[in-house]
């Protein structure tokens, strides 16, 4: 089954988690000291915030599996729909480790597809790697949908 993903970059993460916490009458199932998220069933979605000096607001949209196969069917529709991808597999995100394929839609905006497999004491890989000048804050977009994704910190090396 898949779940929807939503992640913001908030400029204050102790009054942001009381805030969504207050919206969807849950307190965060994963807190840190920079990030917080919540696995919801109604609405199910993987909710994440994170206050990293990044750029408040929706960092990226995503899709979450249930398994690898499941990754591998959207991953292929992607690339059917003729748009570029960045796939990674067993990279270290926002306190997980997971396999992925990003893409940017028509209009920009960043897509996550991912199976999460393990936990990660860490937020990301590369967290010291700077985005290329293309990319947004996290993961990268260009200026169109052919665009190379860009990778940044929690996303791994940059695709050229």
């Amino acid at each position: 089954m898949k779940r929807l993903h939503l992640h913001v970059n908030v400029p204050d993460l102790d009054t942001s988690i009381a805030f969504y916490a207050t919206l969807f009458g849950v307190p965060p199932t994963v807190v840190k000291p920079d990030y917080a998220k919540w696995m919801l069933d109604d609405p199910r979605v993987n909710f994440a915030i994170s206050q990293r000096g990044r750029t408040v607001g929706v960092d990226h949209v995503g899709v979450q599996v249930d398994s690898p196969a499941e990754l591998a069917e959207l991953a292929g529709r992607l690339k059917a729909a003729d748009q570029v991808t960045f796939d990674q597999e067993a990279t270290s995100c926002c306190y997980a480790v997971s396999d992925k394929s990003w893409v940017s839609d028509p209009a920009g905006v960043r897509w996550e597809t991912f199976y999460t497999h393990g936990e990660s004491v860490r937020y990301g890989d590369d967290e010291d790697v700077n985005p290329a000048p293309i990319a947004s804050p996290c993961c990268g977009v260009g200026d169109s949908a052919k665009a190379a994704v860009s990778a940044a910190p929690c996303c791994g090396a940059p695709v050229q």
